[in-house]
């Protein structure tokens, strides 16, 4: 499938080329409480591209994705998407079913990221270190509170939910009680963590490599939802201050972290570095937020990498999981859609 694909002086493929004369479409918003993160990265993504030549298609992301998909007849997906129904698998799903090469990691890898339980569980299976925790039910929240044993303080986050929304940390059971109503709020299920504390660390991976690790220091608090995307309420180090041999363990454990879930692309992995300089995962973040002032991106300038590289190399690791890494071209026969009232018939066209 790689013959058409422009070569250098070398032999090697210069796939942006190969990219230039497709259409690109940057999907963006969303149906999350990440919406509007996902607007930002959608926009910037989307200037960066069209700077460089390529045919950018903006596709707003809403429950009619489907359709818009299919009218829209785009040869690669950059998925710019954040928090439910884009970072957990769904979308990638229906991008796998139509054909359509996409940026980022498959259906399987971001369902399992965007589940906090699920990856714990993955994370323990491969001797990763991370804090210990246990899960609550809506149903079953009254005797989890009574039942407590991981002590105090205690972090309390939505099990299906990013950027921090929702999470809140308890010194006491007063303090729990208030933190599982307020992350119940936006899921049925959530994650009891014993708090994790050192120096909070976070590192970016593309493509199978450590790029670096940023060190992270909020105003006040905690690193929540407001000190990761309000201007001036957290300060950034960059490389993060270890020394040289912790520095190298964190990336190691960062990208074994990132293989254990099976993610591909960009990911950007976060975790607790203690003083007594031993690492923590937190979370693996499959779609991190991609603006020229981000976190990925600080990391990837610091590396060398200048964001519209970096932006043009997550788009040219764009596969169908189903078909192979390699496998660039639309699959899916480009058939006039009937469109929305296919939908309102309620009927089904004979495949």
């Amino acid at each position: 499938m790689r013959g058409d694909v422009p070569l250098d002086g070398a032999g090697n493929p210069l796939l942006s080329q190969a990219f230039m004369n497709k259409r690109i479409g940057v999907l963006f918003g969303g149906l999350s409480s990440e919406r509007d993160l996902s607007l930002r990265t959608g926009e910037a993504v989307s200037a960066v591209l069209e700077e460089r030549g390529y045919m950018v298609q903006r596709i707003f992301v809403d429950r009619d994705i489907d359709l818009l998909l299919r009218q829209a007849r785009i040869d690669v997906a950059f998925v710019a998407l954040h928090g439910r129904f884009g970072e957990d698998g769904c979308v990638q799903g229906l991008l796998e079913l139509l054909g359509i090469p996409y940026t980022g990691s498959d259906v399987l890898a971001s369902a399992l990221a965007m589940n906090k339980a699920r990856a714990k569980e993955v994370f323990r299976l491969h001797n990763l270190p991370t804090p210990a925790c246990y899960v609550v039910q809506r149903q079953s929240s009254d005797t989890a509170i009574a039942d407590h044993t991981l002590g105090f303080p205690a972090v309390i986050k939505p099990c299906h939910q990013g950027s921090s929304v929702g999470v809140s940390i308890a010194h006491n059971r007063d303090e729990l009680e208030l933190a599982f109503e307020e992350a119940f709020r936006f899921d049925d299920e959530i994650l009891v963590e014993r708090l994790a504390c050192g120096k909070e660390v976070s590192v970016a991976i593309l493509n199978d490599r450590a790029l670096g690790a940023i060190e992270i220091l909020p105003s006040q608090g905690f690193y929540d939802f407001s000190a990761k995307h309000v201007a001036g309420a957290s300060e950034h180090v960059m490389p993060a201050r270890l020394s040289p041999e912790r520095y190298r363990g964190v990336l190691t454990q960062a990208l074994l972290a990132h293989r254990a879930l099976g993610c591909s692309g960009a990911t950007r992995v976060d975790m607790i570095v203690s003083d007594r300089q031993n690492e923590s995962i937190l979370e693996v973040n499959t779609i991190p937020s991609m603006t020229p002032g981000g976190l990925f991106a600080q990391i990837a300038l610091h590396s060398g990498l200048e964001f519209g590289d970096l932006v043009e190399e997550i788009l040219v690791s764009a596969r169908l999981a189903t078909l192979g890494r390699w496998q660039n071209e639309r699959r899916m026969a480009r058939k006039p859609f009937p469109g929305p009232e296919r939908r309102t018939t309620g009927t089904a066209e004979p495949h």
